[in-house]
């Protein structure tokens, strides 16, 4: 199981009502639960270890904990990603995108859909302006906290 799957289970565990979630695929066995004592949730992989050694060895650590900032000339509200998965600008390949750079928005407007496990999840704006740039790329992976808009 890749590190985004892991993180997007983590991160539905944290926000959910659920305390306790468990996959398996093939010989892995994920469990996620959470500690209502503790702020990030304990995970618990039981695979072989000829499976797990892999893993490791291809999975670098994060070196640093802070973002890239979107760059000066796009000072505004920044629209950041509330998950990780993929990010779609429409709901469709022919239809037509949820939003274009100049066009202006209100708050709870769709902006864009992230697909995440198979899932469709729509993003609103949670600020009402102008759209002054779009940070993503359509199709692209992102990350959760990643910025996505830039509204002002």
């Amino acid at each position: 199981m890749d590190l985004r799957k892991l993180k997007t289970l983590i991160d539905l565990v944290q926000n959910s009502g659920i305390s306790e979630l468990e996959i398996s695929e093939g010989e892995e066995k994920i469990r996620i639960a959470k500690n209502p004592g503790a702020t990030p949730a304990a995970t618990y992989v039981t695979a072989p270890a000829a499976a797990l050694a892999p893993l490791t060895a291809a999975s670098p650590a994060p070196t640093s904990a802070t973002e890239p900032a979107p760059p000066a000339e796009t000072a505004g509200h920044i629209v950041k990603s509330p998950m990780v998965g993929t990010f779609y600008r429409a709901g469709g390949p022919d239809t037509p995108p949820f939003a274009e750079v100049g066009q202006s928005v209100t708050a709870g407007q769709t902006l864009c859909i992230i697909e995440a496990m198979k899932l469709m999840n729509e993003i609103e704006s949670d600020a009402t302006g102008t759209i002054k740039a779009i940070l993503v790329e359509n199709g692209q992976a992102v990350e959760y906290g990643q910025p996505l808009f830039v509204i002002a």
